[in-house]
């Protein structure tokens, strides 16, 4: 049966009043000058992202309230109240005073899902100190080139990791003058040239005076891949936690009374942005598994927990669909009432499984490493088209351009008018959260900017209604004899095919057409990978998109290669398909 091309909210989907509904009126009402104000700011006129997201609350009727819940399996449930978090933070940021280590330093973090990430990186913003937190899963290599880029004075981590990841490696980092470990359930071992952060932290003070910082002063440092060469470094400033609190509430629909659960690893920036501060600035309580993805796990945890807002990924969200219906329907969710999604495009296949599965639509929303929060995002009062990635938050301007010519020292570009148009992606410039600057490379920052416009490196197109459809990275478009494709079309039809769960498509060369479409799936269980699957999804794809679009190849893949915040590594597979150089594989998922 063919579906809508729109869902239609009712009241059903609308199970708690919604911020807001009146999409033009709200964005005219808008501004960042307004956003700040519902903010406490320091005393001295300052803001600090730490403070607002733990201490306005520690000081207010929210102080008895539960922030973090740390869950685990064969291990009791650990709860830090908003009073509790703001006296492990403040300890936390005495112990970096002790050590010399203050604002404008940088602290690196290399833990799994445990309270002590969370109160380091907290604690360190309260600092003023610039905090990175790393993906656990990161080799040794990855480790000492992130680090070592970043010019780190301090890392917390757990004794095992730096027995398995950091001692080989310590020496290729010259700036790192303190490692602070945490034990595996207490004090660690000893290790040279470390410190117990368990016995510091019950040395310290639970007394501490937030460092006065400005809206401009530096707060977190993000890494993202590179497609070759070292990846790069995005800076990012206390005053983003404007766009975390604003879009916490306009795209997350965040209440005080939530059970919000973010999936997203803090080594990810939307584990940072959105598991971290987000849900801390709007005084709810977050849940915090500390297991990896289980199908079951993570049904019986919306249950039990009572998840009311769930924000998670692409690549979960299919794994769910690949686990099938029998799971999902032990368990109820009556306390759920709105999902959203990140890390790449939703295809209109998972955004429909979800309304007919949970009963309520999946809403995808769009943003990067270098935004520092959500732009582009369909949010719970207003109808979705599946597959596209909302509208304009409050405060965020957006555009299609065309560049006026192929190279430019900077670009020039010009926006375009008509709608249904293709383009590369564009945000006027001046957002709170907006990056300033990569690391130790200004020339590409400023390549990244053209008449007060960011531009994203995303090819997109807005329909008549203002939504946008996300067609590509401008990398990734595969031209074909004439026709330009964007991948992510052609990956949506393929995956309603019934047998397939994940898709990914490139651009394989050709001396006729330049190039010809190449997809790589994997099954769903329960489908065999022969040649009768293989042109049966062929004919499905020829069908839907016609014979020019459609893949004129299709290999199986067990897994398809994504990074570890869910993306599917497209340049991976054509890297592969051409056997050219990988480039920079240090976010790889382990096994893909």
């Amino acid at each position: 049966m063919e579906r809508p091309s729109v869902i239609r909210k009712t009241a059903v989907d609308l199970r708690v009043p919604p911020r807001w509904s009146d999409y033009e009126g709200e964005r005219r009402a808008f501004s960042w000058d307004l956003a700040r104000r519902a903010l406490q700011g320091l005393p001295q006129g300052g803001l600090n992202m730490g403070f607002e997201a733990v201490d306005r609350h520690a000081n207010s009727e929210l102080r008895a309230h539960c922030a973090l819940r740390f869950v685990a399996r064969n291990l009791p449930a650990v709860e830090l109240s908003y009073g509790e978090l703001a006296r492990q933070t403040n300890r936390f940021a005495n112990v970096l005073q002790t050590l010399g280590v203050g604002k404008g330093d940088r602290m690196f973090v290399l833990a799994g899902r445990i309270p002590e990430l969370y109160v380091a990186v907290l604690g360190a913003l309260k600092n003023g100190t610039v905090v990175t937190p790393l993906f656990s899963a990161f080799g040794p290599e990855p480790i000492a080139t992130r680090v070592k880029l970043g010019s780190a004075q301090l890392l917390v981590t757990t004794e095992a990791l730096y027995q398995r990841k950091v001692k080989a490696v310590r020496g290729q980092i010259p700036t790192l003058r303190h490692v602070l470990l945490v034990g595996e359930g207490g004090a660690s071992t000893h290790e040279p040239d470390t410190l117990d952060l368990q016995r510091l932290m019950a040395a310290a003070s639970d007394e501490f005076t937030t460092v006065d910082t400005l809206a401009d002063d530096p707060a977190l440092l993000h890494f993202t891949s590179g497609t070759t060469g070292t990846p790069k470094g995005a800076l990012h400033v206390h005053g983003a936690v404007v766009t975390h609190s604003a879009t916490g509430r306009y795209a997350l629909d965040l209440h005080p009374e939530d059970r919000y659960w973010c999936t997203a690893d803090p080594g990810w920036v939307t584990g940072t942005s959105y598991g971290i501060i987000a849900p801390l600035l709007h005084g709810v309580t977050s849940l915090i598994d500390r297991e990896e993805f289980d199908a079951e796990r993570w049904y019986a945890l919306l249950e039990q927990e009572r998840i009311s807002v769930w924000y998670t990924a692409p690549t979960a969200i299919r794994m769910l669909m690949k686990a099938g219906l029998e799971p999902l329907q032990r368990h109820s969710y009556p306390a759920l009432r709105f999902v959203a999604s990140v890390g790449e495009p939703l295809n209109p296949q998972a955004v429909w499984w979800g309304k007919e599965a949970l009963g309520l639509p999946i809403h995808d929303n769009w943003w990067q490493t270098e935004t520092g929060g959500i732009m582009i995002a369909n949010t719970p009062a207003f109808d979705i088209k599946p597959g596209s990635m909302g509208r304009p938050l409050p405060g965020i301007d957006a555009y299609i351009v065309q560049h006026l010519e192929a190279e430019g020292e900077p670009p020039r570009v010009r926006i375009v008018e008509q709608p249904d148009v293709e383009g590369e992606l564009a945000l006027r410039a001046g957002w709170p959260s907006m990056f300033r600057g990569y690391l130790n490379n200004e020339a590409r920052y400023q390549r990244c900017f053209s008449s007060g416009l960011y531009l994203t490196g995303d090819l997109a197109r807005i329909d008549t209604d203002g939504y946008f459809w996300f067609v590509g990275r401008a990398d990734d478009v595969i031209k074909s004899a004439g026709h330009l494709i964007g991948p992510f079309e052609v990956e949506s039809v393929l995956m309603e095919h019934p047998a397939v769960a994940e898709a990914g498509v490139i651009g394989k060369p050709d001396a006729i057409v330049g190039e010809v479409v190449k997809a790589f799936v994997s099954l769903k269980d329960g489908f065999a990978a022969d040649e009768a699957l293989r042109m049966d999804i062929l004919a499905h794809a020829r069908k839907r998109l016609g014979a020019a679009v459609a893949p004129k190849e299709i290999a199986f893949l067990p897994v398809l290669p994504r990074t570890r915040s869910g993306k599917i590594m497209r340049r991976l597979l054509k890297a592969r398909e051409l056997g050219l150089p990988e480039g920079d594989t240090s976010t790889l998922e382990a096994g893909a």
